[in-house]
């Protein structure tokens, strides 16, 4: 497969939308690869109410979506964040033949979700109650529908090393995520079906959501298979790792 035809489909995590990818995106078009970004159902421009998404399927319905309609005989390489690593493996567990790579940066990277305590403690952001908004959208004895980063607690959990223009774009464009739908997100199927698929974990040391200590314990239950350390900026560098991860078919993890 030529550079050309290496096709990027880059899924945001919870809160974000398919907007959060513009330097990305923009870096690997200029080095000649096809990108999609998508919306998931009720983030970014995806005009659904976020409160009305009550599945993990309906909410991750537009990835899977777009992978049903590549061509048999292409794949795609996904890259997802936060919760988006969530979509990847559901992804991977309906499409193995059609991915080629799946690459998890600071994402949750459980092989079949979110199926105990356990899984959630590693896998989802732990934010105190006085940082969030819940919306109880089917009435208040019931759970909560969707959650809000409250805006004075953003730029420290999600953006404090972006310039401060970023920031204030991206509280602009962040809306609610379907909190239940994403915590209830549990797959079925064969670990060694998944295993067929290159992974990529991308660990970022300073992250508020996600944090380190949550992506060595998954990492340590479901490593990829050689061990690497590698520190991620949106930049040339980044891009010139992904093509090396790409085209070099290696797996790389961070040391533990």
């Amino acid at each position: 497969m030529s550079m050309a035809r290496e096709h990027f489909v880059l899924v945001h995590g919870e809160g974000h939308g398919s907007w959060c990818w513009f330097k990305l995106r923009w870096l690997l078009e200029s080095s000649g690869y096809l990108v999609t970004c998508i919306d998931l159902a009720g983030a970014g421009v995806d005009p659904t109410d976020p409160n009305t998404v009550r599945s993990f399927e309906q909410y991750d319905k537009p990835l899977l979506d777009l992978i049903s309609a590549i061509p048999e005989d292409e794949k795609v390489i996904l890259v997802g964040h936060g919760t988006g690593g969530l979509s990847l493996i559901h992804a991977m567990h309906q499409f193995v033949d059609r991915i080629r790579q799946a690459i998890f940066v600071a994402a949750t990277m459980l092989p079949f979700g979110l199926q105990t305590d356990e899984d959630k403690k590693d896998g989802l952001p732990t934010l105190p109650e006085n940082e969030i908004d819940l919306t109880f959208g089917t009435g208040a004895d019931d759970p909560p529908t969707t959650a809000a980063l409250r805006p004075e607690f953003q730029r420290e959990r999600l953006s404090q090393q972006s310039p401060e223009e970023e920031s204030v774009l991206s509280s602009m464009l962040m809306r609610p995520w379907p909190v239940t739908a994403i915590s209830t997100a549990s797959f079925e199927g064969d670990d060694e079906r998944l295993n067929r698929i290159k992974r990529v974990f991308i660990k970022t040391e300073r992250d508020n959501m996600l944090d380190p200590q949550q992506q060595d314990s998954m990492i340590k239950k479901w490593p990829p298979s050689e061990r690497y350390k590698h520190t991620i900026y949106l930049n040339k560098s980044f891009v010139i790792a992904l093509n090396c991860w790409v085209r070099e078919e290696v797996i790389f993890r961070s040391k533990i």
